[in-house]
């Protein structure tokens, strides 16, 4: 999602709040608000300090004067008793605002928690006499989980004589002042001739070792959540900033610099970055990154690799071994399986132990590869966006469509239609040659790849609560995952006289073959539909226009010739290459948020923290579905439970909200749920009895006697 689209959606909540929440919150304020100056009293002519001063309730925030991806600035507006012209009442000045990571990777907002005071100056006219009154509302956003939307009623009422100051307000208030970034001494440009862009700050001395610097813009030139990499030099440092994809600079790129010294408080600089090469002597040698500038209101575990100790790793570990042989059970994975259990039948039928036993450790390499592979992308879409859930690759249509004809093509040679290295050069050919070492090597990496999305029952919670931990932890948990999952069919390889249980060979084996296929068809028709979902039905065409150039291209080399083959192979790659490069194509009728994905069709109302609350207002209690249509344990429980007669009549009897959370494509607002509830993807069941202001959270697997169960309490 582009900052740009951040913003357009995040308003929208705030505007939703504003109109729904607005007069249900008077009475419930997150925030004292009051006005406060550093004079007792003040002359004619005058001019002093009088600040805003916000407490807020533990765990909320209000915003800097650029609120980031999302949120609002405090304003106060003066009413009538103000006995001040409005040019004598001075702007805010902004204290050094804390990164805000709403959702990691995807919003980043800038604020301030706790307490903040918001200093103005004030100047008394040089008429003035009795007294000065300052009457005004302040209005503000404040946000948790949630965004509500507050004013507060303020004034400030001083007497006009001799000048007398206020010193605890004025200590107070002079303290918050400290805090304003003040002008950079050193020179700043922007060089964004390429992206990422290069914003050089020369200071002679260079700045202090371990310095961590954060650019927080005063508009949104750049990508407020992308990391901001660090260099370093004897004549200063040099930051990388991601552009957002509307933002450019017009003349200069102006902001505040934060800058983070060990053991020392936080020092902010404003500065404006003229358009340039970097300064020499400012990016040398990089520097280690941490998260610069996060404050209290950075989210729980949020870049907090320590947060877990290597014992409950290990139970971490264990849990997802188990996880990972349930996986098996998935039904994502079940027509990928077909085909290690004709490896393994032909492989028992030589009578040969070693051959088995070698069919077991290829398998199982493949499968652990794989998910080291997976672990290493989950890691790298962490880095570069800050946040990653499991299936992630799923949200991507271009990933969905190469899957749908590797599918495809699967199921062709299942039917026979060919045979791998021989016919189809550019396939793998050689991988399942090779005694079938290789081939069972292929059929461990397709199984994880499939599997991948399928969450199944003690997956959900290990991987949920890993997923944030250092790299070593995420690829142990992932590894253990992996093993589980290979695991049954490695027993069956090793231990002597198991492998008897396998049915004799013949040629039933080529019938039983062929009709594996039919589950790898349906398997492609079922990712078909995920690109519809993500991409539209001009992908769709195009993947099935892939498929045809398939078989033409299967069908052109079986002809022979090494023009035919030729051509064939270049017809292969185009199979292949062209509909992902189409599926990559924005359609503007694909949805992008599960607000707009929900039809109707399926559940009551779309998912989002306010209507669960509505409804629970109301007395209702809420039945929550987390799903996505390229998650296949999801659909199994629509078919299965959700869908079924008997629980929809139990909903209905009962008054459930039945509300539908879509994470078939990319939505912040569901990922910071998932993560708030330690789930690292879908499927994922809240259950709120009428009254429960925190949900039960159920199983992965459903069945109607238990939903029915909770629905009849």
């Amino acid at each position: 999602m582009t900052g740009f689209f951040r913003r357009i959606a995040m308003a929208a909540i705030s505007l939703s709040a504003l109109a729904g929440l607005g007069h249900a919150q008077m009475d419930e304020r997150r925030a004292e608000a009051e006005l406060i100056a550093d004079r007792v009293s003040v002359a004619p002519g005058d001019t002093f300090y009088a600040a805003l001063k916000m407490t807020m309730d533990e765990g909320w925030h209000v915003y800097w004067q650029n609120a980031g991806d999302a949120g609002l600035p405090p304003r106060l507006i003066l009413e009538e008793g103000t006995s001040l012209p409005e040019d004598a009442v001075g702007a805010f000045l902004w204290p050094l605002p804390h990164l805000i990571p709403v959702v990691e990777g995807e919003i980043m907002d800038y604020g301030y928690d706790d307490e903040v005071i918001f200093a103005f100056p004030v100047t008394v006219p040089e008429d003035a006499s009795g007294e000065v009154r300052l009457v005004a509302e302040a209005d503000y956003l404040i946000c948790e989980s949630i965004c509500i939307p507050e004013t507060a009623d303020v004034s400030l009422t001083l007497p006009v004589g001799a000048p007398i100051e206020n010193a605890v307000a004025g200590a107070e208030i002079g303290k918050w002042i400290a805090r304003v970034p003040v002008d950079f001494a050193g020179e700043a440009r922007i060089d964004d001739a390429a992206e990422p862009w290069t914003l050089s700050l020369r200071q002679p001395g260079g700045f202090p070792e371990g310095a961590q610097i954060r650019f927080f813009p005063f508009k949104h030139e750049i990508s407020h959540p992308a990391a901001q990499p660090q260099k370093a030099g004897a004549e200063g440092a040099s930051l990388s900033l991601t552009p957002d994809r509307a933002g450019s600079i017009a003349e200069t790129l102006d902001g505040v610099i934060r800058i983070d010294v060990p053991g020392a408080e936080p020092v902010g600089y404003e500065i404006s970055a003229s358009r340039g090469e970097a300064f020499a002597g400012t990016a040398d040698r990089n520097v280690q990154s941490a998260l610069p500038g996060t404050g209290a209101g950075a989210p729980d575990g949020a870049g907090d690799g320590a947060a877990l100790g290597w014992q409950r790793i290990a139970t971490l570990a264990f849990f997802a071994l188990i996880g990972g042989i349930i996986l098996n059970l998935m039904p994502c994975v079940l027509p990928v399986l077909s085909m290690k259990a004709i490896g393994m039948v032909q492989a028992a039928s030589t009578g040969h132990a070693g051959e088995l036993k070698s069919h077991g450790l290829w398998y199982t390499g493949g499968v652990l590869v794989s998910f080291l592979a997976l672990a290493g992308a989950l890691l790298a879409v962490r880095q570069a966006t800050g946040s990653a859930t499991l299936g992630f690759q799923l949200q991507h249509a271009p990933t969905v469509a190469i899957l749908t004809l590797v599918m495809f093509a699967v199921g062709l040679w299942l039917m026979g239609y060919f045979e791998l290295g021989s016919s189809v050069q550019n396939l793998g050919g050689s991988l399942a040659n090779r005694s079938g070492a290789a081939g069972a090597f292929f059929t461990g990496i397709l199984a994880a790849v499939v599997g991948a999305p399928c969450v199944g029952p003690f997956l959900g919670a290990a991987l949920g609560a890993v997923i944030g931990q250092p790299a070593p932890a995420v690829i142990a948990v992932f590894l253990a995952m992996g093993f589980g999952m290979a695991l049954p069919f490695l027993i069956l390889s090793f231990v002597p006289g198991l492998h008897r249980i396998l049915p004799k060979p013949g040629k039933w084996m080529d019938t039983l073959k062929q009709a594996f296929a039919f589950p790898m068809f349906l398997t492609a028709a079922w990712l078909l539909s995920v690109v519809a979902g993500l991409a539209g039905a001009g992908a769709v065409g195009w993947t099935l226009a892939g498929a045809t150039t398939l078989v033409f291209a299967i069908w052109l080399g079986r002809q022979g010739g090494a023009v035919r083959k030729g051509v064939a192979a270049v017809a292969l790659g185009a199979a292949f290459i062209y509909p992902a490069v189409q599926a990559n194509v924005p359609d503007t009728s694909v949805a992008g948020s599960s607000e707009a994905a929900f039809t109707g069709a399926y559940g009551e109302a779309a998912w989002s923290p306010e209507t669960v609350e509505a409804m629970l207002a109301d007395g209702r209690p809420v039945f929550v579905d987390f799903t996505a249509s390229w998650c296949a344990s999801c659909q199994v429980n629509k078919l299965t439970t959700l869908k079924t007669r008997k629980v929809q009549d139990a909903f209905k009897s009962a008054n459930v909200a039945f509300l539908v959370a879509d994470f078939t494509q990319k939505d912040p607002m569901i990922a910071e749920e998932l993560k708030l509830r330690a789930r690292a993807g879908v499927p994922m069941y809240l259950w709120y009895p009428a009254g429960a202001s925190e949900p039960q959270i159920l199983p992965e697997l459903l069945t109607q006697e238990l939903v029915i169960g909770l629905v009849e309490g």
